[in-house]
């Protein structure tokens, strides 16, 4: 889900539940000044919207590549937290307690523990957002974008991610009515045939754009998050679509339905935002690298390869303009693809990342990388000079023994 859409799924779910009026025409959030920005933040973007979100990719994308981020960063996000366990999408006063009309975000939430669980360290506050997720399940077994919003297919993916990532079974958590989030999925997936046959839609009512909830539900049919990779396994099925009742087969018809996409031009469109000057479908850089990532985990490999080849020749300019959930979201599908994140198409998208943040802890790393290689060098003269000590009074008593030998003989 790209920043400017996750802006509008934000005020319409808001508006849905009668919390804010959602304006006619959204656009891309202006970026704030960075002295407004608290410390620790990715992005120089109004953080309102998606602060915990992109927060939460970008932690999640460097643990991936093995980057450790820094303190700041991941204080950011645990103190974005409010006592009940959940997360908004952004507080700008962390001082005091979480505002009772704020709404809480599952997407954000759910990001926030995959993120956090990935790192580690983090057992407290991921349990208390697991908690408070399962707490504010829809009797269908799935989630709603805010509590009490009716349940879709991105909001309940993400939560599926979450619950696995946190070491639990998704299967287990049952709703009141005792509904698993995979039967909520179950109703998101549309039958062979028609317009959209074999996608997930984002609401049974309301399909929204499918690709965007289709790559979510196919990683969450599989038991997996935002960062999910395959297990070399291939769908031999291919891209045809089949009559089925089973999550496995809508899991491979949603896979199908993304590579039947993505096989004219490498990548999916997006209409405009409402209100927008220009009409005209633009490429849609982040369902596009979201459906390489579901692509690579169903086992359509070969099917990943021409989107994967696609963003690798033309994301750059996309990710640096959306900044650090865009960066993450490559990262996601060169590494679920086999590819290197740190040379994609002549860009290091760990280093991008990085720099739209505070430092990681790199060099903290680094001299403790050398102090280890110093105490191994230490130890090793040590062992080194103990072996001669002992080979020297060994010798020494050798010696001893054989003088004491031949007095005896003598």
């Amino acid at each position: 889900m790209t920043t400017v859409r996750r802006c509008a799924a934000a005020l319409v779910a808001s508006a849905v539940l009668g919390l804010t009026a959602a304006p006619a025409a959204l656009a891309a959030p202006s970026p704030s000044p960075s002295a407004d920005l608290p410390t620790g933040l990715y992005g120089t973007g109004d953080p309102t919207y998606d602060g915990v979100w992109r927060q939460s990719l970008a932690l999640l994308a460097q643990d991936t590549a093995d980057v450790r981020p820094a303190k700041s960063a991941v204080g950011f996000l645990t103190g974005q937290q409010c006592a009940s366990g959940g997360f908004p999408s952004y507080r700008a006063d962390t001082a005091k307690d979480c505002d009772a009309e704020l709404p809480l975000d599952t997407n954000a939430s759910a990001a926030a523990v995959q993120a956090l669980a990935a790192l580690g360290g983090q057992d407290a506050v991921v349990k208390k957002t697991v908690d408070w997720l399962k707490s504010v399940q829809n009797k269908d077994g799935g989630w709603g974008y805010n509590p009490g919003g009716a349940s879709d297919a991105n909001s309940t993916s993400v939560v599926i991610g979450a619950l696995a990532a946190a070491g639990g079974r998704p299967a287990d958590a049952k709703s009141e009515a005792g509904r698993t989030p995979y039967d909520a999925l179950l109703t998101f997936a549309k039958p062979c045939g028609g317009k959209d046959g074999g996608a997930f839609v984002y609401q049974v009512g309301t399909p929204g754009i499918v690709a965007d909830s289709t790559a979510a539900a196919v990683l969450a049919a599989h038991g997996k998050g935002l960062a999910a990779t395959g297990d070399d396994a291939t769908d031999a099925k291919g891209t045809a679509c089949e009559k089925t009742t089973s999550l496995e087969g809508a899991a491979h018809n949603g896979a199908a339905h993304l590579a039947n996409g993505l096989a004219k031009t490498g990548h999916f469109d997006t209409p405009p935002m409402p209100g927008a000057d220009d009409t005209s479908p633009k490429p849609d850089f982040g369902n596009t690298a979201d459906a390489v990532v579901a692509l690579s985990v169903q086992g359509l490999t070969e099917q990943a390869k021409k989107p994967l080849e696609w963003l690798r020749k033309n994301s750059a300019a996309w990710a640096k303009e959306n900044g650090p959930a865009a960066y993450a979201q490559l990262i996601f599908a060169a590494r679920a693809a086999g590819a290197d994140p740190k040379d994609f198409g002549g860009t290091d998208l760990v280093t991008a990342l990085s720099a739209t943040g505070p430092a990681p802890q790199a060099a903290a790393t680094a001299s403790r990388a050398a102090e280890d290689e110093k105490k191994a060098d230490d130890s090793s003269s040590f062992s080194t000079w103990w072996i001669v000590a002992v080979f020297f009074v060994a010798a020494m008593g050798a010696g001893f023994l054989l003088s004491g030998r031949r007095k005896n003989q003598s």
